[in-house]
């Protein structure tokens, strides 16, 4: 997978579910989600190497609490990762895509546990 062309894509998506997002950040939020989602897709990278689903999921934890207390709302982050579980879908598949769609998956039931309990 091409990390850049992927990351674009999952850009992309974002914007065309919920084009009010430009509205509201500009071309400098369309900047941050590219540059978050290379965040999340290092992030994947490495808990696959570890082959350590908790280390995507306390990322996905820690990045919640961040971004609620910056005015954005769990519900971003769950959509965003839907998104990169949904386009995974679409590339070839091998362990290493299955794990990432893997840990996408427990970092969403973690993230909406967290976010019932009003963690973040």
């Amino acid at each position: 997978m091409n990390a850049e062309q992927f990351v674009d894509r999952v850009t992309d998506e974002i914007y065309a579910r919920d084009p009010a997002l430009l509205e509201r950040f500009g071309e400098q939020g369309k900047v941050k989600c590219r540059e978050d989602n290379h965040h999340h897709l290092r992030h994947l990278r490495t808990a696959y190497e570890l082959n350590n689903a908790a280390f995507f999921t306390d990322y996905a934890v820690w990045l919640g609490g961040i971004l609620t207390r910056h005015g954005m709302n769990t519900r971003h982050l769950l959509d965003n990762f839907q998104i990169i579980e949904d386009l995974l879908e679409q590339e070839p598949e091998d362990l290493e895509t299955v794990r990432y769609r893997e840990y996408l998956a427990k970092a969403c039931v973690r993230l909406k546990e967290e976010s019932e309990k009003g963690g973040i």
